[in-house]
């Protein structure tokens, strides 16, 4: 029996951005624990022409929000990216959340055809279908994103570890 488009996409994107909420929150106590400044976290980037750890997240929660919605014919959610505060990357995935769990699992199962179009930098598109894009770009780009935002804290000494990756809070 194969998987339906519904349970290879949304529980993983949930799960994924429920562990990086999970890396905000020892990021906090990080930033409690030694008194710093939280943009010390929130605005470093692992390489200069890398965006900093704020965007990581931003993406990570676009990357779900709007493959689930390309994927189910919907129109996703706008946001405004302005947040910059832990509190407010935290607000942002669980508005992302809430948004992925609000979709129906019909909406999405049976689009393993679909032709998804999509943008591919600034000016340009490209058209999987929609298997293709759920497996070799939508979730690799929220991988992306999350290891990313995942290492950026780890360089900076946020106590994390594979579990808290692969577990995020129920590590």
């Amino acid at each position: 029996m194969s998987i339906s488009m519904s349970s290879a996409s949304v529980p993983i994107c949930v799960t994924m951005l429920g562990n990086l909420a999970h890396f905000l929150d020892k990021a906090q106590a990080f930033v409690d624990t030694r008194k710093c400044e939280p943009t010390a976290l929130t605005q470093y980037r692992l390489a200069p022409d890398m965006l900093p750890f704020a965007r990581q997240v931003l993406i990570a929660c676009d990357a779900a929000k709007n493959g689930i919605a390309r994927l189910s014919g919907e129109t996703a959610p706008k946001f405004d990216d302005t947040e910059t505060t832990i509190a407010e990357l935290k607000e942002r995935i669980a508005k992302t959340i809430a948004y992925l769990q609000s979709v129906p699992a019909e909406k999405l199962n049976g689009t393993e055809a679909r032709d998804i179009t999509f943008p591919v930098g600034r000016e340009a598109t490209r058209t999987l279908s929609g298997e293709a894009y759920l497996k070799h770009w939508m979730l690799p780009n929220l991988f992306f994103h999350v290891t990313t935002a995942y290492a950026i804290l780890r360089h900076n000494g946020v106590d994390l570890g594979k579990a808290d990756y692969l577990l995020g809070a129920a590590a």
